[in-house]
């Protein structure tokens, strides 16, 4: 009688081999082959549409007074308007004039969108120099789904610090309500964190993307798989006078 032992040996390799092929690491990919808490992992969790219609958008109407300190949550905000808000948190050595707690009078941002420094000084005809983007735009969230999500959630996407950043005014006034297949910042080595931002911001408020600006972040972070999913905007909420 023939020994059974051989096929025994082969069948337990065989189921191994099954077995170890199953199992997965914990960087266990996912969103098509991305690592998890990846971008890229999270882009491809997007629902991909093609544009809705602008018809209907406003600004004020639809997203809020500018700057109002809205939160997701009520009464989170500090008082003080979110641009400021944001101009503390981006500048170098951001100062207010003693008039207000609040209000940023000078600083210096290092300009993510271009590269260069820019010294902000606060007044008429210099104030523009440094303006507060939204990351992903106003407009071309209302076409990729904020038409539906309602007024509340609208105005803290407008306020949101995450969708937020000091940016130089020229490239911003630039960028308009461009996505990412028509408009991505100059610097390069920032185009990553834009677009990781915009995936961000576009999961936490249930927007879509169009096939076009799916690919055009795809090949961005085709150069940085493991660039992380901000989590947040990190914004001074308990923003504090700041020092001559």
């Amino acid at each position: 009688m023939k020994s059974r032992t051989p096929g025994v040996v082969c069948t337990a390799a065989l189921l191994a081999v099954v077995v170890t092929g199953c199992s997965g690491s914990q960087d266990d990919k996912a969103g098509g082959g991305a690592p998890a808490g990846t971008a890229r992992a999270a882009l491809d969790t997007l629902a991909v549409k093609a544009p809705a219609s602008k018809a209907g958008y406003d600004r004020e109407g639809k997203f809020g007074r500018a700057w109002s300190d809205k939160t997701d949550a009520p009464g989170s905000g500090n008082r003080c308007d979110t641009r400021n808000d944001i101009l503390a948190r981006d500048l170098v050595g951001a100062r207010n004039d003693g008039s207000s707690a609040c209000v940023i009078a000078s600083g210096t941002l290092d300009d993510p969108y271009t590269g260069r420094k820019i010294r902000f000084k606060r007044g008429t005809g210099t104030s523009s120099a440094v303006q507060i983007d939204h990351v992903v735009a106003l407009g071309q969230a209302w076409v990729s789904g904020a038409q539906k999500i309602g007024q509340r959630k609208r105005e803290a996407l407008a306020n949101d610090p995450l969708n937020l950043i000091a940016a130089d005014g020229p490239a911003n006034g630039q960028k308009s309500d461009q996505d990412a297949s028509r408009w991505l910042p100059k610097n390069t080595a920032f185009q990553c964190a834009y677009v990781a931002r915009q995936i961000a911001v576009k999961k936490k408020y249930g927007l879509t993307v169009n096939p076009g600006e799916k690919d055009a972040m795809a090949r961005v972070l085709k150069t940085c798989p493991n660039e992380k999913l901000p989590a947040d905007g990190a914004a001074g909420v308990a923003l504090k006078p700041v020092g001559k």
